[in-house]
């Protein structure tokens, strides 16, 4: 019984603490009970303090998935406001991962040296395995150092992209996985990286140093001011924009509220 007690004080100190509607503690319905749990808060708070103490893990729990659901219902309500305005950005002359005709297109503004970009690829990865034909991805680069390892690998991306989207797209997945290396070594890397990958050196080498690679990049940049970008990893998932290296599931909701509202 005392254990019972406890329980029923810490789950109703808990709905207190979280202040509002997002709570997914059950209600105690038993009026009696809640009449003496207030009088035990206004009473006897060194009660509370010990029950709260003696039952910290299960507050935090469910205090974190308060906070988590949150944070969903704030982003879905954003979400919902994008959709209303449609975002255009450039996405011709670039390599798509997926079918063209996909019913998402995620937009992805990245930089290759960026820790969080590098955790937001494995997301990326996953998404496309689970969605299959209804998603593709398109890579836009937005290189936070100009003049680091991240700007030259933009380039080389984009260069190798006009030979072989394949093979920029492997590009993409061995700077990401070997992120470090990039960062550390820089050009010699990345010639390593085109070379593993039977990549055209002379003409990458005149691409480099192309105005068309040139335009592509400086769209890039464009489009992201245009878009009020601030940071990278940043995505438009159609309309919807999510910004940072979200989890999965969050990642997937906004997917399926994708797939549920077509973009016109």
């Amino acid at each position: 019984m005392q254990w019972l007690k406890s329980t029923a004080l810490a789950a109703a100190v808990t709905a207190a603490l979280l202040c509002g509607p997002t709570a997914e503690a059950a209600p105690l319905s038993d009026e009696n009970l809640a009449q003496a749990l207030e009088k035990i808060f206004q009473e006897r708070p060194d009660l509370v303090m010990d029950v709260l103490r003696r039952n910290s893990e299960s507050v935090l729990d469910i205090a974190q998935q308060g906070s988590n659901l949150r944070r969903k219902r704030s982003m879905e309500a954003q979400w919902a406001e994008d959709m209303k305005t449609p975002k255009s950005v450039r996405t011709a002359d670039r390599p798509v991962l997926g079918p063209a005709n996909a019913k998402v297109r995620i937009v992805a503004f990245s930089d290759f040296t960026c820790h969080f970009c590098q955790q937001a690829s494995h997301t990326l990865d996953a998404l496309l395995r689970e969605y299959g034909k209804d998603v593709s991805l398109v890579f836009k680069n937005l290189p936070l150092d100009e003049k680091g390892p991240g700007a030259a690998a933009a380039g080389y991306f984009t260069a190798i992209s006009l030979q072989s989207g394949d093979k920029a797209w492997a590009f993409y997945r061995a700077m990401f996985a070997n992120r470090d290396q990039l960062v550390a070594e820089g050009e010699a890397f990345l010639k390593k990286t085109a070379e593993k990958l039977d990549v055209d050196m002379k003409r990458l080498s005149k691409d480099l140093h192309s105005k068309k690679v040139k335009t592509i990049l400086t769209e890039d940049q464009e489009d992201a001011q245009k878009l009020g970008v601030e940071g990278t990893p940043y995505f438009l998932v159609n309309n919807m924009v999510v910004r940072g290296a979200l989890p999965l599931d969050l990642f997937k909701d906004a997917l399926d509220m994708a797939l549920k509202n077509p973009a016109k």
